[in-house]
């Protein structure tokens, strides 16, 4: 074991290994010094990143997706309240067919976008269905993510 990701210290301890070109394959977690370590001692090896590291990308970039539409909705929002006082009247926000604001069912969709749809409850189950009609870019990419961790269990 090597203390930290400094390449010079791992590439020292490496070189010590005689058998460095029966290596085939290394996977890793996408961080650049490691692969810099995997090029110098493993020149022969197909590098793969490890499937946690890609999935956890694919999960991130589907949050913020889903808080780029909530921040809309947050702006939509205070523009309506600002009309709303201008105008003399009482802003009332548009609610879905389960009572969520636009801003709400974004914000709690939030959990619902890391479960599986098996892991859902009935009340989480007509969230989904809304923010399918609302926001078909969100359901593809889930569905995408989805399919991505079926694949990997799989094989």
């Amino acid at each position: 074991m090597v203390e930290g990701t400094c390449s010079e210290k791992i590439n020292e301890v490496l070189e010590c290994i005689s058998k460095k070109k029966q290596v085939k394959e290394v996977a890793f977690d996408m961080a650049g010094s490691i692969n810099k370590i995997i090029s110098n001692c493993f020149p022969q090896a197909t590098n793969v990143i490890d499937r946690f590291h890609i999935q956890n990308l694919a999960y991130d970039a589907l949050q913020e997706m889903r808080i780029a539409y909530r921040w809309d909705a947050i702006n939509e929002e205070i523009g309506a309240i600002e009309n709303a006082r201008t105008d003399g009247t009482k802003h009332l926000p548009i609610l879905f067919s389960n009572e969520d604001s636009r801003k709400q069912l974004l914000a709690r969709s939030r959990y619902l976008l890391f479960k599986s749809i098996e892991k859902w409850t009935e009340k989480q189950k007509q969230r989904p269905q809304i923010l399918s009609e609302q926001y078909p870019n969100i359901t593809k990419a889930y569905k995408s993510n989805a399919s991505f961790e079926n694949n990997i269990f799989s094989n």
